[in-house]
């Protein structure tokens, strides 16, 4: 896997055999995954994690997870639940092949002996594509800033950048906005629960303000995209008469849905930031979440990435000059 590739990704792991647990943990950490297990080993657990909000890049599943030979009938149920997610299946040494229908459910299948089928699907599926480390960082910035200005009397924090392969939605309220440049072109979305972020600007607001309403939160999330977006315009786009991309005016759209799924054409895994919020006026309040995704469906090229782009259009326009 290329260095490149820095983000973590959340992996299901259902596996019970306690002797090989420390084993699949250290294979999780140096695959730069996030290994999480359900409390509840059972099928009804599983399935209603799966049917939850939580994003995820994959599952992996032990061919008898729960039993003799239940891994490989519950992969099928997990299959049909979230086609979208790659399973790799952990199978005994001794185990014999696998018939067609199991084969064509799983992306990739490996014993603990040989663990190479299993990074080599990871590269081909999860990490199928490079974040690079500068590129995370520097969205990460641009964005904390911009949630800082628009959320004030709230402190925001921020968590590891992971990458997600489902097309799950978290919350209620959607910010998404087009990014178009000559490198990458896709999506930026913003996403919260409406109930949370509310109670949390209620609770931060002064004494003699208005209470915040849905429409607020509404105009918030939006000019909040409206900063991210100028931010990343300005910092990796550069000179915009040049990218023909650019020359149509963007807006965010804001989406209220009861199904929590998009889908944007593509099994590319996405970009998942996760931002923290919480009241300036009581730290220990459980903070608020706002998810922040990108969904580069259209174009993908970071090795083209001038991050100078911007720097020499200013010098060219005559609105900078070096001393």
């Amino acid at each position: 896997m290329s260095d490149a590739a820095v983000v973590m990704s959340k992996i299901l792991v259902l596996d019970d055999e306690l002797a090989n647990l420390a084993h699949i943990k250290q294979l999780c950490a140096d695959a730069h995954l996030l290994g999480i297990k359900p409390n509840l080993d059972s099928f009804g657990g599983v399935l209603e994690l799966l049917a939850s909000s939580l994003d995820l890049g994959g599952v992996l599943i032990y061919e008898n997870y729960s039993g003799r030979g239940r891994g490989l009938s519950m992969l099928h149920m997990i299959a049909n639940l979230r086609p979208e997610l790659p399973i790799f299946l952990r199978r005994n040494a001794d185990a014999p092949p696998l018939i067609d229908t199991d084969a064509r459910a799983i992306c990739a299948a490996f014993d603990l002996s040989n663990v190479a089928p299993f990074k080599a699907a990871l590269d081909a599926s999860i990490f199928s594509r490079s974040y690079p480390v500068h590129l995370v960082r520097g969205i990460t910035e641009l964005s904390l800033s911009a949630l800082q200005a628009m959320f004030k009397s709230c402190s925001v924090s921020v968590d590891s950048a992971y990458l997600v392969n489902d097309k799950n939605i978290y919350g209620e309220i959607f910010s998404m906005m087009a990014i178009d440049s000559d490198w990458c072109r896709g999506y930026m979305m913003l996403q919260t629960e409406a109930g949370e972020m509310l109670d949390l600007l209620r609770s931060s607001a002064a004494a003699d303000a208005p209470a915040p309403i849905y429409h607020d939160l509404n105009s918030l999330l939006a000019e909040a995209s409206n900063l991210v977006w100028g931010s990343f315009k300005n910092r990796y786009v550069g000179n915009h008469d040049q990218i023909q991309g650019l020359k149509q005016i963007q807006v965010p759209i804001i989406i209220n849905h009861q199904r929590r799924y998009i889908s944007f054409g593509t099994d590319a895994p996405q970009l998942c930031i996760k931002y923290s919020l919480t009241p300036r006026n009581d730290p220990h309040a459980t903070p608020a979440p706002i998810f922040q995704r990108f969904a580069f469906n259209l174009t993908w090229a970071p090795e083209l990435l001038d991050e100078n782009a911007a720097f020499t259009a200013l010098l060219e326009a005559g609105e900078l000059e070096v001393f």
